[in-house]
């Protein structure tokens, strides 16, 4: 987002969006004909989400484009994998995982056990736009690179306190690696993120996160039926840093502007690529 509106980073392949003719960098005025000026992300995404088969038309404007113009979107089902790994040209394996779901660790014990098998000189693992998923889901991804230690402490508000530890067997616990990072990865992406940063694991690279690091529940009020949501318990990385509202601070930090995306740049993954070199002549 740019602060007033939504800005498309990049819409998935093959997806509505993509065949309707939106672009990278493309910005989001209007949602069926309603000025979505000043409004949250999250709820102008609410907004373009509908029944599979209908139609949204969405007001953007695009650089070099002197008005804002309209597309019309027929939605339908998206499938969206949730771990794509392939080699660099640099002789270095990349992982983005796009959301912890059920499948995820076993996506991604696949996909590393594939780059492992080519010899990689180390690993970027991209968290970059994933808001989140599973707690036991980012256990089990940090765990794919650590060899001990905890990945995250749970508290919660009635003093109760539950501790993950790694689970034994990852898969590359000792490859040099970086972990990319931006104001979308949350949640689960920050217990992986923070885990691997703590513990000396890897470097992140990239923007602050997000900042989601609590657990809710909706609490039924009796009175009326109504219910309000609470906060029960928050997240704390291994060296007892709240993830909740701050977010992670990346150790290098490099921002990528709407100019990048629009030329195809990733100064984010640049950075990254050299921060593995550098860790490889030290």
């Amino acid at each position: 987002k740019d602060g007033k509106f939504l800005t498309i980073v990049a819409p998935i392949p093959g997806s509505p969006a993509e065949k309707a003719g939106v672009k990278a960098g493309d910005v989001v005025i209007g949602v069926d004909g309603e000025d979505m000026t000043g409004i949250d992300p999250s709820l102008v995404i609410q907004r373009i989400l509908g029944p599979r088969g209908t139609s949204v038309l969405l007001t953007l404007t695009r650089e070099g484009t002197p008005d804002p113009f309209d597309l019309s979107v027929v939605r339908d089902s998206i499938n969206i994998p949730s771990v794509d790994g392939r080699m660099l040209d640099e002789g270095f394996g990349y992982i983005q995982l796009l959301t912890f779901g059920e499948e995820t660790t076993r996506d991604l014990r696949a996909a590393l056990k594939e780059l492992l098998a080519q010899e990689p000189r180390g690993l970027i693992l991209d968290l970059r736009g994933n808001g989140g998923g599973y707690l036991t889901t980012a256990v089990d991804v940090a765990s794919e690179f650590l060899a001990q230690g905890v990945v995250l402490t749970e508290r919660f508000g009635d003093g109760r306190v539950e501790t993950y530890p790694v689970r034994k067997g990852g898969l590359a616990t000792e490859i040099p690696m970086v972990v990319l990072v931006d104001a979308g990865s949350a949640s689960a992406s920050e217990i992986v993120a923070g885990a691997l940063q703590d513990l000396g694991r890897a470097q992140l690279v990239g923007e602050t996160t997000y900042g989601k690091g609590s657990v809710q529940d909706w609490i039924t009020l009796d009175d009326d039926g109504g219910a309000v949501r609470v906060t029960i318990a928050r997240w704390y990385t291994p060296n007892e840093r709240q993830i909740n509202a701050a977010g992670l601070e990346p150790d290098v930090e490099v921002l990528i502007s709407e100019e990048d995306i629009l030329a195809g740049r990733d100064p984010q993954l640049d950075r990254a690529i050299e921060a593995l070199q550098a860790e490889l002549e030290a």
